[in-house]
């Protein structure tokens, strides 16, 4: 859209080339577009759209969020693991459960609720895109978006007795998501996290963890893209005792639905879990089918700048 200003300077161009040509000179439509875009240049940014269908690559996050106004039912589920054979019938007999809610605000901010049903755990995050990749009067080559959650488990403690601190119960996560769509097709996106963990095991475990993430998109229809995200754990002793989350999968979208078929080494749904406790090991048959299902819904007037 062009703006009221730059409006009135083109018709004050127009009228004065329209005197110009009854006054003998001749322009072709094609000159005449090409003056007024060198005397007033089109300001409208051209943004990138869909680098990723949904708000998770798969586990991990991904630089998107809800639009202005929208609200974003989330269920994600993993099996048990296939190693453990036909009499758990592959681990679709059993299974772990994520039910989440996200919220957009002004189509920069976005608020998260969810609850796993491992430990009981319950979430609460905010996303927040500080930058948006675009192209026209401002060029940026990147999506940056910052990622911030606490969980907390609610099991019953193992001894009531003891002196039982709720804090203990505490974790978090800190991130940064940064992504490019290079083509229409292709996107790529690194995740550096930082993770800290309340109460540990022991006084050699690590209460503060870091990890290197990559995750990607390739878009094969409109409708249907593969996936894939790797978790690096940096060495420590959290590396040495758990594994690095490797996932690969599917996004298709419904209208309306946005539904991620996978298969990941990472049973765990929220962010210390498969970033810091991945068991699982690929080469051993420790891999779990899993799913995401996100279902939109428009909660009042949409804002003019939809993302």
């Amino acid at each position: 859209m062009v703006r009221p200003n730059s409006e009135k300077m083109k018709n004050t161009i127009l009228t004065a080339v329209s005197l110009l040509v009854l006054s003998g000179f001749s322009l072709t439509a094609q000159d005449l577009d090409m003056l007024l875009d060198k005397i007033v240049p089109d300001t409208t940014p051209n943004f990138a759209y869909g680098t990723f269908k949904g708000t998770t690559i798969i586990n991990g996050q991904s630089v998107e969020i809800p639009g202005h106004n929208d609200l974003r039912f989330l269920v994600s589920h993993r099996f048990g693991a296939v190693n453990t054979g036909f009499y758990n019938f592959f681990g679709l007999d059993q299974g772990t459960t994520r039910l989440g809610f996200e919220y957009g605000i002004k189509d920069a901010v976005s608020l998260a609720i969810g609850r796993s049903t491992y430990e009981k755990t319950y979430d609460a995050g905010i996303k927040v895109k500080l930058l948006r990749q675009q192209t026209g009067k401002k060029s940026v080559p990147l999506t940056m978006t910052l990622y911030f959650a606490g969980f907390a488990e609610t099991t019953k403690w193992l001894d009531p007795e003891r002196d039982n601190l709720f804090s203990s119960r505490l974790s978090y996560i800190s991130q940064v998501l940064i992504a490019r769509k290079f083509t229409k097709n292709l996107s790529l996106q690194i995740s550096p996290a930082w993770v800290h963990i309340n109460l540990v095991p022991s006084v050699a475990d690590q209460n503060n963890i870091f990890s290197a993430g990559i995750g990607g998109r390739y878009k094969l229809t409109p409708k249907f893209s593969i996936n894939g995200e790797y978790y690096y754990l940096l060495p420590g002793k959290t590396a040495d005792d758990y594994a690095n989350s490797l996932s690969f999968g599917v996004d298709i979208e419904t209208g309306g639905h946005v539904f991620q078929l996978h298969f990941t080494n990472s049973r765990l749904m929220f962010a210390p879990g498969y970033i810091a406790r991945t068991e699982g090991k690929w080469g051993e048959g420790d891999v779990f089918i899993g799913f995401n299902i996100f279902r939109n819904f428009t909660l009042g007037r949409k804002g003019m700048n939809k993302y």
